[in-house]
């Protein structure tokens, strides 16, 4: 149990995703601000523990209903959309002023599922968010049903919280919830289930042990529990489903021996993005490097403009292009942070001199090493 919890305790960068029957009261549909003061006292250690921190929350639906008088039940599109307009506001809001008794600064950032599946907002979406943390910020995250379609009627916040620790390279994503993990059978009407305190392969026995919808205001159940943990074991990130039903739930997981289930990434993000840069990805276009930036990757560098002697192609920033040598020879591929116009002007030029001849400040590196597989 011990290496389960240092998959948690070790991360450098941790999703927390929140669901809505733990924020909002089922009965009367308030928010449960002394349980939400209670996790911001959680958040607080892990971040004078050095650990980076985003959250993706529900809730901003099961909180608009109770203020615009909706009645109990499935809503239409509409009110669902009216619902989270309103809940939204009051969501922001009280994670701003809870957040704050323990000197953490929020930013609200509202994402659809084509935030993170379109290149170019899903490049923008990952920015602000890296930005933020960099800035000592917590980025709350949480789908933006006022707009969304589908999204309502089908997604849900597990995956979207998967996607995002896929985006910024989470190493550990907790999916807080009802229940303290993965069990054989519902627990609840077989008392004698199975629990799995560990998961190393979602197989499809595995897969088929996700169940419906378990609560009021969710939409998820464990079956998008399952797909969350295939997406971010893929994306080299670790994912543990614990029960946020008690106060401190993440101080339970690491000092208080609280029950959960982690499911075990084979990679690191890093290598997990490497692998998937590699076999991914068709090229958009090539960099001509000189001996001077070869050598430099070879030493686990990145590529500054400054060893690029050509561009061939067009291609957008965040396009993947292939960087040969002097005499043709495919040294790997990476995702180029600048389009092929812009590389062309930068090209042989030192990074300090970017902003002066593109008019804006860009990356140092056309290709960061996080974001290169050498072959």
């Amino acid at each position: 149990m011990a290496a389960l919890i240092e998959r948690f305790t070790g991360a450098k960068r941790v999703v927390v995703k929140i669901g809505s029957a733990l924020l909002v009261d089922g009965e009367t549909g308030q928010l449960r601000k002394n349980w939400l003061a209670a996790l911001a006292k959680d958040i607080a250690q892990m971040r004078k523990h050095g650990q980076e921190v985003l959250i993706v929350s529900s809730g901003s639906i099961a909180m608009g209903r109770t203020v615009l008088g909706l009645k109990p039940g499935a809503l239409k599109l509409e009110e669902s959309q009216a619902a989270a307009a309103t809940g939204q506001v009051l969501l922001a809001h009280a994670y701003q002023e809870i957040l704050a008794f323990e000197d953490l600064k929020i930013a609200q950032i509202l994402l659809t599922l084509s935030d993170t599946e379109e290149r170019r907002r899903y490049l923008n979406a990952r920015s602000t968010l890296s930005t933020l943390l960099s800035l000592n910020a917590i980025p709350v995250i949480n789908e933006n049903d006022t707009v969304a379609t589908s999204e309502i009627r089908y997604g849900d916040n597990d995956r979207l919280a998967a996607r995002v620790a896929q985006m910024i390279g989470a190493d550990c994503l907790i999916l807080l919830s009802d229940v303290d993990g993965l069990y054989e059978s519902d627990p609840t009407q077989n008392p004698e289930a199975r629990f799995f305190p560990e998961v190393t392969d979602l197989t499809d026995e595995i897969m088929a042990m996700g169940g419906g919808v378990q609560t009021e205001f969710g939409s998820g159940g464990m079956i998008t529990k399952l797909k969350a943990a295939q997406i971010a074991t893929a994306a080299g990130c670790n994912m543990l489903i614990a029960s946020g039903t008690i106060d401190r739930p993440l101080k339970a997981i690491s000092e208080d021996g609280a029950r959960f289930t982690c499911f075990v990434a084979k990679d690191t993000p890093r290598n997990a993005r490497k692998k998937w840069i590699a076999a991914s990805l068709s090229s958009q276009g090539q960099l001509v490097l000189d001996a001077g930036a070869e050598k430099a990757l070879q030493r686990g560098k990145s590529l500054l403009p400054a060893g690029v002697s050509a561009v061939h192609g067009e291609f957008e920033r965040g396009d993947l292009v292939t960087l040969i040598n002097q005499d043709g020879r495919e040294l790997g591929r990476g995702l180029c942070a600048y389009s092929s116009s812009d590389a062309g002007r930068i090209i042989g030029h030192k990074s300090g001199e970017i902003a002066e001849i593109l008019g804006y400040s860009g990356r140092d590196e056309i290709v960061h090493r996080d974001e290169l597989a050498l072959n």
